[in-house]
């Protein structure tokens, strides 16, 4: 199976310093942009981030992101797929 696009933009996400978050790579979850184990029924298990500061980071939506569990623009490249 194919991750899904669960958004065509990045999701803004305030983190916390040390904590670690589980990203949902499938595009299945109801919690996006976190993990809530709906990637089961796939065989596309969620990615750990550990955040190295109190910031914002922007979590890939469109799950095509080749600096995953990140942006890295890919989504604009998508615009046909997605529209």
């Amino acid at each position: 199976m194919d991750p899904l696009i669960a958004q065509p933009e990045p999701y803004a996400f305030k983190v916390t310093k040390d904590k670690r978050y589980a990203w949902c790579a499938c595009g299945l979850s109801q919690e996006q942009p976190l993990c809530d184990g709906s990637h089961r029924e796939t065989d596309i298990l969620p990615i750990m981030y550990k955040a190295v500061a109190d910031e914002t980071v922007y979590f890939c939506g469109c799950k095509q992101s080749s600096n995953q569990p990140l942006c890295d623009g890919t989504h604009n490249l998508l615009v046909d797929e997605i529209t």
